[in-house]
């Protein structure tokens, strides 16, 4: 072994894949950036895995086929191989045993891998945020002067539908934009008194986290959602929720990223108690006086 080579992780007797993630979270600053992008994929692609040779899951990372082995060798394992035992343990006692040994191919495979990747992802936003640390985000949103919403790209739509839902409930959300180029004098106005929603996945669009950074810099407090830990907008966020964002698709699945939406929406609805209920009220009264959703005519009596 070389010298000054380090492991992230001594192999315990059958390590499971919690142990492999809080190996990859303490370690991630260690590795080069070759392994980092590696190690961000296995952490975001848990689910799916299993189901990967060594060569697919070097493509769909991005990186050289070595590059795979070598982060398994620096997990403790002997090779890409055995790394993938602990995910297909996990996969076979979550009931995917049968779809794991029939391979389908084609079209019928494409679609059952994402089928299964999208199942898991929904149902592991509980998993992933405690109830405690939803909380702790839906009051920090209830208590801001401001609340900012961003995502870019793919992720642009969960914002959107964010600040949509959040106006339903509380009136000091807002969506960052760049409409007319305005994002930089919108970016300006960040401080202290803005927490910043930011919503950003794998492959993470640079605009996003220079975003992010910004509003760091000026002081203005950080929640991601994202889909790994080792996010480049997780890094310094004083809030971290996280959502499945991988698939082995031409688009990375957001199902795990909207059922996050959605519950940390349900979450803010809870906090926020009498004042968000009349506010809710208020503008559903508002809505129905503009006629803002259809209604079939009356029959003519």
């Amino acid at each position: 072994m070389a010298s000054g080579y380090t492991w992230i992780m001594r192999t315990a007797p059958d390590p499971d894949v919690r142990t492999i993630e809080s190996a990859l979270d303490r370690g991630f600053d260690a590795l080069s950036p070759e392994l980092q992008r590696a190690a961000r994929w296995l952490r975001q692609n848990g689910a799916v895995v299993a189901l990967h040779s060594m060569r697919q899951s070097a493509r769909l990372a991005g990186v050289a086929p070595a590059t795979m082995t070598r982060l398994a060798q620096r997990l403790g394992f002997d090779g890409f191989e055995s790394l993938r035992l602990p995910y297909a343990r996990r996969l076979a006692g979550a009931g995917g045993a049968t779809a794991a040994r029939r391979r389908p191919s084609g079209l019928d495979a494409a679609l059952t891998a994402l089928n299964a990747t999208q199942r898991a992802h929904v149902g592991a936003v509980l998993a992933h945020n405690p109830p405690a640390r939803l909380q702790a985000l839906a009051d920090a949103m209830l208590a801001a002067p401001r609340v900012c919403f961003f995502g870019q790209r793919i992720s642009h739509a969960v914002a959107f539908q964010l600040q949509y839902g959040y106006g339903l409930l509380a009136p000091n959300g807002s969506l960052l934009t760049d409409l007319g180029g305005t994002l930089t004098d919108q970016l300006a106005q960040l401080g202290p008194q803005t927490l910043l929603v930011a919503v950003s996945q794998s492959p993470y669009t640079r605009s996003a986290v220079e975003v992010v950074a910004r509003a760091s810099r000026q002081g203005a407090p950080v929640a991601a959602l994202t889909d790994s830990p080792l996010s480049p907008i997780a890094r310094d966020a004083r809030h971290c929720l996280l959502f499945g964002g991988g698939a082995d698709a031409l688009l990375h699945s957001t199902c795990g990223a909207v059922a996050l939406a959605e519950t940390l929406l349900s979450v803010v609805a809870h906090q926020g108690g009498a004042a968000v209920r009349q506010h809710w009220a208020a503008r559903q009264r508002q809505l129905g006086a503009d006629r803002a959703y259809w209604e079939a005519p009356k029959e003519p009596r």
